[in-house]
Formats: C-alpha cells, sequence, structure tokens
C-alpha cells in the first residue's frame, strides 16, 4: 500500500496519519487501510521510568566502563548510564534484562574467589525479552553497555528475578478519523479486537510515510470528533511502547517539511535528538537498494561530537542529506555487507577528523581491542576496502 495513495481527502487539514493492518484476505501480506486521521495526541510520550532497585552482581569480573566504575567509584565513574544483562543457559541466552541508569553503590571482593568482585550497584530494572521467572540451571549472566559494548560478566545478580509489576499502557487519541468499513467493523464490536494490533503511519506533508509505529486496537471510546463533520476520535488504550520522547519533537518537525536537503541539519540537536534523527532514516530507507561501489565520498567531521552524530555524518556522506548507513555498531556493520545504495570499495575522506577521535576518546565498544569507537569505526571500514582519508 502506497501512503501517498491515501494523503488526500478534500478537506481544509490535511491527513497526517493512516491507521494500518495487514490485510488478512491477502496471500502476500498486503496492507489495509483501516482510517486516515488528521492528528494523534499522545504520540510524544517521556514513560515513566522503573523504580530504583539495589542489585549485586556476584563473582564478578568487569570490563570497560564498568571495571572504571569499580575502580574508580569516587568518581563520576561510578555513572553507568543504561546497561544490559544477558542470561544464558548451556546453549543460547534465554532472556534479558535492562538496567536503567545505573549507578555503582560499593564493591568488594568475591567470598569465594578473590580475583572477582562482588559489585552493588542502583538501577530501575525492566525486563525486555524471554520472560523467564527464575534462573537456568546452569546461567551466564554477561554484561554490556546501551551500545553493545561488554562490561564483562558475573555468576549471579541478586535481585535480578524478583516480580515486578508491568509498567501501565500509555493509551493514545486518534483525532479527526475518516475510518473504512473494517473499523467500523471493530467499532461495532470492540472487545473482539482488545488484543489485536495495528500500526500507525506518520506521513509528511508530501504524503510520504515518514515513520511507523505499532499500536494496540483495544479502543476505548469512539466519538463525534472535535473537528466536526463525519469524522471520529477514537481512544486507544495502549499507543505502543516505541512512541518517541517529547524532547524530539522539534526533530519531526523538521521531517515533516519533507526529506532533508541540505547537509548537517542534524547538527544542533543533543545526542537524544540525533539519535531520534537516525530512527527517521532508518525508516525512511525501508528497502534494500542496488548498490554502487568506487568513487569519493566526503564526511564533514565538524559536528562528530558524540556516537549518533558520527552515524548521522556517515550516513549523509554516503547516501546525501538524510542519508543512512546504520544507526549503531551492529546496523553499522550490516550495511557495510551492502544493500543500503553504497558498498566497498570506495574512498572516504573525512574532514575534521580529529573532532571525532577527541571526543569519542572515551568511547569503547569492545573493551578487549582497547580501540576507541572511532577507531573502531575506522578499522572496519577500512578491513570492508574502503579507503578511509583522515583530513
Amino acid at each position: 500500500m502506497q501512503s501517498k495513495d491515501h494523503a488526500v481527502w478534500g478537506r481544509s487539514f490535511p491527513v497526517k496519519y493512516l491507521l494500518v493492518r495487514e490485510d488478512e484476505e491477502d496471500e502476500e501480506g498486503g496492507d489495509q487501510l483501516w482510517a486516515r486521521c488528521a492528528a494523534v495526541e499522545g504520540l510524544f510520550v517521556d514513560p515513566v521510568p522503573p523504580p530504583r532497585e539495589v542489585l549485586t552482581l556476584r563473582g564478578c569480573a568487569p570490563a570497560g566502563w564498568l571495571r572504571d566504575a569499580v575502580n574508580r567509584p569516587e568518581t563520576a565513574a561510578g555513572l553507568l548510564g543504561d546497561m544490559l544483562v544477558e542470561v544464558s543457559d548451556d546453549t543460547q541466552p534465554v532472556g534479558w534484562w535492562e538496567l536503567v541508569d545505573a549507578v555503582v553503590l560499593a564493591q568488594r571482593p568475591c567470598r569465594t574467589d578473590p580475583s572477582l568482585v562482588d559489585v552493588v550497584m542502583g538501577a530501575g530494572v525492566k525486563n525486555l525479552a524471554g520472560g523467564i521467572r527464575t534462573p537456568p540451571p546452569s546461567p551466564r549472566f554477561e554484561l554490556f553497555t546501551r551500545t553493545n559494548a561488554t562490561a564483562g560478566h558475573c555468576r549471579a545478580v541478586d535481585g535480578l528475578f524478583a516480580a515486578r509489576q508491568e509498567p501501565p499502557t500509555i493509551p493514545m487519541e486518534l483525532i479527526g478519523c475518516e475510518p473504512t468499513e473494517p473499523l467500523l467493523s471493530v467499532l461495532r464490536r470492540p472487545r473482539r479486537w482488545e488484543r489485536a494490533g495495528a500500526q500507525l503511519w506518520t506521513l509528511d506533508r508530501t504524503g510520504r510515510r515518514m515513520a511507523c509505529h505499532d499500536v494496540g486496537l483495544g479502543i476505548d471510546g469512539a466519538r463525534p470528533s472535535v473537528l466536526g463533520g463525519a469524522l471520529i476520535d477514537i481512544t486507544l488504550t495502549d499507543g505502543g511502547d516505541n512512541r518517541p520522547s517529547s524532547a524530539t519533537r522539534t526533530v519531526w518537525e523538521v521531517w515533516y517539511q519533507g526529506a532533508p536537503t541540505s547537509p548537517n541539519q542534524w547538527a544542533p540537536y543533543t545526542s537524544q535528538g540525533r539519535a531520534e534523527w537516525l530512527t527517521l532514516t532508518r525508516q525512511a530507507t525501508r528497502a534494500r537498494r542496488p548498490d554502487r561501489t568506487g568513487g569519493v565520498h566526503h564526511l564533514d567531521g565538524r559536528y562528530v561530537t558524540d556516537v549518533p552524530g558520527l552515524h548521522c555524518a556517515l550516513g549523509e556522506a554516503l547516501a546525501g542529506p538524510g542519508g543512512y548507513f546504520g544507526w549503531g555498531w551492529d546496523a553499522f556493520r550490516d550495511c557495510l555487507c551492502g544493500g543500503f545504495g553504497v558498498a566497498p570499495p570506495f574512498t572516504l575522506i573525512w574532514h575534521d577528523a580529529g573532532i571525532a577521535r577527541q571526543a569519542l576518546a572515551d568511547v569503547v565498544y569492545d573493551p578487549g581491542e582497547r580501540l576507541s569507537y572511532f577507531e573502531e569505526v575506522v578499522r572496519a571500514l577500512e578491513r570492508s576496502g574502503v579507503t578511509v582519508v583522515l583530513a
């Protein structure tokens, strides 16, 4: 389904959103329009952080940032930010947790192995996947930073498997909706669809699909729209858990005007805003494209002061303003394998490379390599056949 085919409806205000669901009668899994909408309240939300808890990493061999925090607890290194805990059995990972805004509170030698430490941490805890309530018989606990850099491993994590309440769902209001027959059928029998899901497509001013979010189809109410006419307003009980933060609204306002046409529009934003910029570039590049090789590409390094900025600048160097070439380490490595419009071999001239080298000197993806994130990216490019010129 092409978004532009449904972006016009003959009213004085534009269609900004489409409610879309997979067509169950289409053998090829096509999309089916359920509603055009003029506005959405509750698209941008700041989720309530999880309650703070105290955890103990037993028999821990810390690495990277965690090692620094353990060795220097009296400094700001004790502030770790978000971390991931991966729990594995004898064969594979079985569960993942996020430790939100983790802080090292104390550390002491492990009683059973003096070469290891017990680390006491404060953090909010989110169960990301797996749903396991007890550890497997022979568990392994691997620790990672939010950028997937290893932070070590431990034998156990006291408090990790505690029972926790699921966070409450946050509703969403669809304003000024023109429903199609499938949605009208749901509105006649809303309970039937309490567990079903759909997608909310956000359109830019040209009608191009700009972003896509999963939403629930549990409907808490439908009523004549505040915009009048035959339109209706609908309350969804669950607007989804991957909505952008309210702090990134200005980034969306830029993209609503259309795909970026000039470079460095991402540069004025904070790391959070730049990360959201990358999210929109990724969604704008939904399908893999034929690759071109060769040629010389210029990377403007003047504003590469963080990891999101590096990937914004790299995407623009290789694919033009608003271009995508990965949003983080793993995605960047995937792009080097081809399918995103450009593939090695080619030449990349990185102007003002010293800014990124200095800004990312303490950002480490793999502590075992003892390279900064900047150095890791350069090495990955070169190993893939890219000639990198640091200017």
